[in-house]
C-alpha cells in the first residue's frame, strides 16, 4: 500500500470517530451529569495518552514535567479539557445534538478572530465574508429557521454550545507559542487537566453512578474523541503528499455525525440545523477559496 494511500485510511478513520462524538455524548450524558463524564472521560484519555507517548516519544515525556512547563501545563489543561469539555457537555445536555455540534463547529471562525487579535495576521474582505456566512448559519440553527421572531430556543444551550468554540480557540492559539511537540502538549494538557478535574469533581460533584454501565460511553469518547484520534489524524497528515487537500476531509466530519445524531439517537432532524451546518461549514470553506487561471482551490495554509 503506498503512502498516500495510508494517508487516507488514516485521515477517514479520525473523521469517522470524531463523528460519532456528539452521538456519543448524548448517549452517555443520559446517565451521568457533564462533571462526571468530563472526569472519567478525561481521565481514560490521559492513560491512552501517556500509552502511546511513552512508545512514541519516550525520552520528550520529561518535557511535560519541566518546572519551565508547569505554568503552561496547567494553564492548557485549564482551558482544555476542564473548562472546554465542561461546557460543551453541558450544552449538549441542554439542547439537540444536531444543534450543539454545529454550533460547537464555529471554532475555525473564532480562530480567525483570535488571529487577527493575537497574532496580528490581516483580516481579509474574504474572511470577513465568510465569518458573516458562518455566522448567519448560527442564526439559523439557534432560532430553528424562524429568523424573523429573533425567538432563541434555550439561550442558555446556544450560548454554551458557542462560548464552548471561543475557549477551543484560546487553546489552539495557547498551542501555538508552546513549541513543544503537539502530542506532548495534548498529553501534559490531559495530565495537569484531569488532576484540576479531579479537585472540582471533590469540591463541588460526585464520583457515584446510579448506572456504571455508562462508563463504557465515558471510555470511548476518552480514547475516540478527546485520545487516539488525534493520532490517527496526525498520523495521516504526516503520510500526505499534499497536507493542505487532505486537511479539507475534516469538513466531512459534522454531515456525517448528522447521519450518526439521526439514526443512533432517533433526532428527527431540523431543516434549520441542516441549513445553517451548510452556511457554517460554508463560510469556513469561502475564507480559503481561492481562484487561479479560471479554477477553484483551496488554501489551507
Amino acid at each position: 500500500m503506498d503512502q498516500q494511500k495510508k494517508s487516507l485510511i488514516f485521515t477517514l478513520i479520525a473523521v469517522l470517530l470524531w463523528s460519532t462524538a456528539a452521538t456519543a455524548f448524548k448517549l452517555t450524558l443520559a446517565g451521568m451529569n457533564n462533571v462526571q463524564l468530563l472526569f472519567y472521560s478525561s481521565l481514560i484519555s490521559t492513560i491512552a495518552l501517556f500509552i502511546i507517548i511513552n512508545i512514541k516519544h519516550p525520552n520528550d515525556l520529561k518535557l511535560c514535567f519541566q518546572s519551565k512547563f508547569i505554568k503552561n501545563n496547567l494553564l492548557l489543561g485549564f482551558i482544555n479539557p476542564f473548562l472546554y469539555y465542561l461546557v460543551l457537555f453541558k450544552a449538549y445536555s441542554l439542547i439537540p445534538a444536531q444543534e450543539a455540534m454545529p454550533l460547537n463547529y464555529t471554532w475555525p471562525i473564532v480562530i480567525g478572530i483570535f488571529s487577527a487579535i493575537f497574532l496580528k495576521q490581516k483580516l481579509t474582505t474574504k474572511t470577513i465574508v465568510g465569518m458573516f456566512i458562518a455566522f448567519f448559519g448560527v442564526f439559523v440553527i439557534a432560532t430553528r429557521g424562524d429568523l424573523f421572531s429573533f425567538k432563541l430556543h434555550n439561550i442558555l444551550g446556544v450560548s454554551l454550545a458557542l462560548v464552548s468554540s471561543i475557549i477551543w480557540a484560546s487553546f489552539w492559539i495557547m498551542n501555538l507559542i508552546d513549541k513543544r511537540l503537539d502530542s506532548i502538549k495534548l498529553f501534559s494538557a490531559f495530565f495537569f487537566g484531569t488532576i484540576i478535574i479531579l479537585i472540582y469533581v471533590i469540591l463541588f460533584d460526585s464520583f457515584h453512578l446510579q448506572n456504571s454501565y455508562y462508563l463504557f460511553g465515558a471510555t470511548y469518547i476518552g480514547l475516540f474523541e478527546m485520545g487516539i484520534t488525534f493520532f490517527f489524524w496526525m498520523t495521516g497528515l504526516q503520510l500526505s503528499k499534499n497536507k493542505a487537500k487532505t486537511s479539507t476531509i475534516a469538513y466531512l466530519s459534522p454531515f456525517i455525525s448528522m447521519v450518526f445524531i439521526s439514526i443512533v439517537l432517533g433526532e428527527k432532524l431540523f431543516p434549520s440545523s441542516i441549513v445553517g451546518l451548510l452556511f457554517i461549514v460554508g463560510g469556513i470553506l469561502f475564507q480559503h477559496i481561492l481562484i487561479e487561471k479560471g479554477k477553484i482551490k483551496f488554501n489551507f495554509e
